[in-house]
Parts: structure tokens; sequence; C-alpha cells
């Protein structure tokens, strides 16, 4: 699995497990579909940015500022000073 999809998947169950919270805390006596039904909605906002392949979290500029810093890594490597022993 990527690690964009597992930073994907992170940002849907943190929204998710936050707005559970935050409707519970105003309506502690809400039922459990409320609750859930918030929590959903809260999972919406993670879900654009997933969608949007624009996005700089997410979308092609994530691959493409990706690869751009391994390019560079490889690079920074290469011309790093080898010690002596």
């Amino acid at each position: 699995m990527k690690k964009q999809d597992i930073d994907k998947i992170k940002s849907f169950v943190r929204h998710f497990a936050i707005t559970a919270i935050a409707v519970y805390t105003v309506n502690p006596d809400a039922d459990w579909k409320a609750i859930i039904a918030g929590a959903i909605a809260g999972v919406v906002g993670p879900a654009i940015r997933a969608i949007d392949k624009n996005d700089p979290a997410f979308g092609k500029v994530a691959d493409w500022v990706e690869i751009e810093i391994d390019k560079l890594a490889k690079k920074s490597a290469k011309k790093a000073p080898k010690k002596k022993a």
C-alpha cells in the first residue's frame, strides 16, 4: 500500500473520530444514528481531497512532489563527499 493511501485512511479515521466525539459532546442524549451520521459527514472533506487529483496532499501534485524529492535526494547523495575511514 502506498504511503499516500495510508495517509488518506488515517485522515478519514481522524475526521470520523473527531466528528463523532464532537456530536456526542454537544448532545450526549443523541442516538447512535445521529452520531454516526455526523461522523460520516465529517469524512466528506477528506473524501473530496482524495478525489481531487490536484490536491497537494493526495493528488497528482503530491505524486510529482514525491518524485522530485526522491530525485533531489539521490543527487545530493551522489554529490556528498565520502568520509575517510
